[in-house]
């Protein structure tokens, strides 16, 4: 059963930071030049998981969740890169 939940919790975490990620770039940063770089993606992934890594000590999160968090924001910021220069707003 603590599998089951943990699964859930993984995917959660996933989809929460896809979507703030591709809001806040399409809201934010939208006039920024930087992002537009294929390099932006990256750079957001190693942020969140270094960002939610310290949250690991906790005993319900793990450095798998923080690297699900870290993978959700760079896939977002992609995500919300593609829709600008297709000029979704």
């Amino acid at each position: 059963m603590s599998v089951f939940i943990s699964l859930i919790a993984i995917a959660a975490i996933g989809i929460v930071s896809f979507t703030l990620a591709r809001n806040y770039v399409k809201r934010r940063l939208r006039f920024v030049d930087a992002i537009y770089s294929p390099l932006a993606p990256v750079v957001a992934a190693v942020i969140g998981g270094l960002i939610a890594w310290p949250l690991a000590i906790l005993p319900f999160i793990t450095t798998g969740m923080a690297a699900i968090f870290g993978i959700g924001s760079g896939l977002g910021t992609a995500s919300a890169v593609k829709a600008l220069k297709r000029g979704e707003t």
